[in-house]
């Protein structure tokens, strides 16, 4: 391998997100001197990037090499899988391939961002495959929480890669055609080198369910509220799961109500695309509210505690539909790792309407879209890989699904993380090379780096809070703290920082006394001192010369 880690005679692979992390699923895949890439998601922001709601994994590896990229070949729609479509497609200057209701959404993604016309977008349509390169890729449908989930078929000439994208097994999933054990058995008769592997669910000992199974638990359950107004919270992208409600409230004599952008948006793709056919007219919220209790269902956004999704402004109260004592939200959805304390909040606000709650630990309403431990070896008996590539997990997730594969017969299981180079083929598989794999972040308008300047400063502004410090030619100093925890004490502090500092820079001696980088130093660590023997805290001091 050259030193610039162009693939030459070789098969590799390289995460550039989605490995040791949950979200963000960027892969790429280096044979004779070509990349491919699988995927383009983000993931969204916590506290520990303050004032940023999206975050991407940083590109740079592959943008250097753009000239050497063949394509983007999207597995599903799924925010971690296609999010970041609309901020790096037209830098990287290749095709993205996906299936109609896939690529409809990312259409859309597109328009908005003005970029239709710019990024080529070919939709795949059945399951023959098709070249890239020395590529040949074809579509395969699994089960997943959304429509037209796939795995990829990547036939290269050092053999195949099974690469697994979201999935589950699903013997009943309402929406799709998944394939079987059967159609998977064969792939494995014909050899399979390498199976790169969803992780999420690795730790679960049961299989995920079925959606079948969440259609019979809901319709039990909104029939046993007859007469009172249901919420029902769910993954607006779950297609199935929206079918499923169509039906149940059918089934139960509601009209429904449909609250939350995304809902309709989904709707209107998934009719466009063959899915949702005979779902009821909506009503509109004021027709909603004007329905006895008991004749009306509402799909609502927000089940992960979104702050401004419909579900978190019913708990607040400022929403058109209003929930009162006795209503009953049904969340059909499980708390991503993250959320539960914005979830938290949401349902103690609805706690405290009096509304009544039911989660997936109370009642089936709910299954995952990953595969748990026994589909994990189910996989594992019918395709027969010679190596196992877990990705989509943190790395506990991925060790462990690392023993799971060994335990389970598979030869040889290489775990890996973001930005470590794998060669699958020649020879036996194993980690090659590291190379930088860091994340960056929409911060306003403007993709930055995570660890830069902006957001450090941020964090730190956020945890000790900011003194500005001014410095008048006439000699006055004046000292504006914001975010110390000094209420009451906050003028004392004041007036013995100004005086602090005036002491500090009377002190200095000789040239010093009239350097203006000495004197603004003198005066910020005296502040700096004072802030801390005040508050405990060492905030940031900035010093500004003023008029």
């Amino acid at each position: 391998m050259k030193n610039d880690f162009t693939p030459e005679n070789e098969l590799l692979f390289l995460a550039l997100g989605g490995s040791g992390e949950i979200g963000m699923n960027v892969n790429v895949y280096g044979c004779q001197g070509r990349w491919l890439m699988v995927d383009l998601g983000m993931t969204f922001s916590g506290n520990e990037y303050p004032g940023v709601d999206l975050v991407f994994a940083d590109l740079q590896f592959i943008e250097e090499r753009a000239e050497d990229l063949l394509g983007i070949v999207l597995t599903h729609a799924h925010e971690d899988h296609i999010g970041a479509v609309p901020y790096f497609a037209r830098d990287l200057g290749v095709p993205l391939y996906a299936t109609p209701f896939t690529a409809d959404l990312v259409h859309r993604k597109l328009e908005e961002a003005g970029l239709v016309g710019e990024v080529e977008l070919i939709v795949v349509e059945g399951y023959d495959s098709f070249a890239l390169g020395p590529f040949d890729i074809a579509y395969l449908p699994l089960a997943h929480s959304i429509a037209e989930g796939h795995a990829l078929l990547i036939d290269t000439p050092f053999g195949r890669v099974f690469h697994s994208g979201d999935w589950k097994l699903d013997e009943e999933p309402i929406i799709g055609d998944p394939a079987n054990e059967a159609e998977l058995r064969a792939i494995g008769d014909e050899g399979v080198l390498a199976l790169v592997c969803d992780s999420t669910n690795v730790f679960n000992p049961e299989a995920s369910g079925s959606e079948g199974g969440v259609r019979d638990a809901l319709m039990a359950e909104v029939a046993r509220h007859a007469g009172k107004r249901v919420v029902v919270s769910t993954f607006a992208s779950n297609v199935a799961r929206l079918h499923t409600l169509a039906e149940v409230a059918i089934a139960t004599g509601r009209q429904l109500c449909m609250a939350g952008r995304s809902l309709d948006r989904i709707l209107e793709v998934g009719q466009a695309n063959g899915y949702l056919s005979h779902f009821p007219e909506t009503v509109d919220f004021q027709t909603a509210m004007t329905l006895p209790r008991g004749e009306v269902m509402i799909l609502a956004t927000g089940g992960q505690g979104e702050p401004r999704a419909a579900l978190a402004r019913m708990a607040e109260g400022n929403h058109p539909i209003e929930l009162a004592a006795g209503d009953v939200v049904l969340f059909s959805s499980r708390t991503i790792p993250g959320n539960e304390l914005s979830v938290g909040a949401v349902q103690n606000r609805l706690a405290a309407r009096g509304v009544v709650m039911v989660t997936d630990r109370q009642v089936d309403i709910h299954v995952s879209g990953h595969p748990g431990r026994p589909e994990l070896q189910a996989l594992y008996a019918w395709l027969r890989p010679e190596v196992l590539v877990p990705v989509h997990g943190e790395i506990r997730h991925m060790h462990e699904q690392a023993r799971l594969g060994l335990a389970s017969g598979v030869p040889q299981a290489v775990v890996q993380k973001n930005g470590d180079i794998v060669r699958l083929a020649p020879g036996k598989a194993g980690k090659i090379a590291e190379v930088a794999a860091g994340r960056l972040v929409l911060d306003g308008d403007i993709i930055v780096p995570a660890d830069g300047e902006a957001i450090t400063m941020r964090r730190r502004i956020a945890r000790d809070g900011l003194v500005v410090v001014t410095l008048a030619r006439s000699g006055a100093v004046g000292v504006h703290g914001v975010g110390l925890p000094l209420d009451e004490d906050y003028e004392a502090f004041v007036a013995e920082a100004q005086a602090d500092a005036l002491r500090a820079i009377r002190d200095l001696k000789g040239p010093a006394g009239r350097e203006q980088g000495a004197i603004t130093e003198a005066a910020r660590l005296a502040v700096r001192r004072a802030a801390t023997r005040w508050s405990g805290k060492r905030p940031q001091i900035r010093v500004l010369a003023v008029g």
